[in-house]
């Protein structure tokens, strides 16, 4: 089981549009330190499933037929744009995965195109993918939010499992037991801030990721959807991060 982080930034990314702080400017001259929308890609056996469509490019990545389908979160414009244009695609269909949010996102619902939206996940469903088996678990966020458990078999009988969870503040009680019923190898968790005096309304801060961390107690935890401030912060704070938890960034394969 392969997990690529295609975007690690939150919903302005990094650099952010005519700001000139030490992130962003530093993020124009080097290229590897530029975070586009928060989106992953999970690939276990046969399967491979995108995790969020916030990606402009996405027809440009991902030729036809090169998709098992899509696990969407949820359907704010970072997270799902890259949906609008890949809809209106011919010749085959694209499974598209995700909470069921009578909104959506703008009319892909009216025009799916391509895009078949008629399997939602209920809350805490659990489908077989192939080889990949796949978790919904409700988060904290101001959308209908899913974050995902992610178990396949390694090469050698192992159950490998994996926790992609974003966008959130903490962590639902029910979602957490579900995940602490046995050792998570990996946790992928939403960071978007540094350290906050009050927490923020739908995205840790750090001091709120180092407390999930702390209760689902994974093998190793990587922060994403990462806000440009908290790059600057932690620049001038290295130390900030403590053992076995680290900064994700584009183009990262966990």
């Amino acid at each position: 089981m392969r997990l690529t982080l295609l975007g690690t930034g939150d919903a302005r990314q990094v650099p952010v549009y005519n700001c000139s702080c030490v992130a962003c400017d530093s993020a124009r001259v080097y290229p590897a330190r530029r975070r586009g929308p928060c989106s992953a890609l999970i690939e276990c056996g046969a399967q491979r499933w995108l995790i969020d469509s916030g990606l402009p490019d996405l027809t440009e990545r991902f030729p036809p037929h090169s998709l098992s389908g899509i696990l969407q979160t949820h359907y704010h414009a970072d997270h799902a744009q890259g949906l609008l244009h890949l809809r209106w695609g011919q010749g085959l269909i694209i499974p598209v995965h995700g909470p069921d949010d009578p909104e959506g996102l703008a009319d892909l619902y009216k025009h799916p195109g391509i895009l078949d939206f008629s399997q939602p996940f209920a809350a805490f469903e659990r489908r077989q993918l192939g080889e990949l088996s796949v978790t919904a678990l409700p988060l904290n966020h101001s959308k209908p939010t899913f974050g995902y458990l992610l178990e396949g078999v390694d090469e050698a009988g192992a159950t490998r499992r994996i926790a992609y969870l974003t966008d959130t503040l903490g962590v639902p009680a029910a979602s957490a037991a579900v995940l602490m019923k046995q050792p998570l190898d990996l946790l992928v968790l939403d960071c978007s801030t540094a350290p906050q005096p009050i927490a923020p309304r739908n995205h840790n801060d750090l001091t709120r990721a180092l407390e999930v961390i702390e209760q689902l107690k994974p093998r190793a935890a990587v922060l994403t959807h990462i806000g440009h401030a908290f790059d600057a912060w932690l620049l001038d704070n290295p130390e900030a991060l403590p053992e076995g938890v680290s900064l994700a960034f584009d183009g990262q394969v966990l």
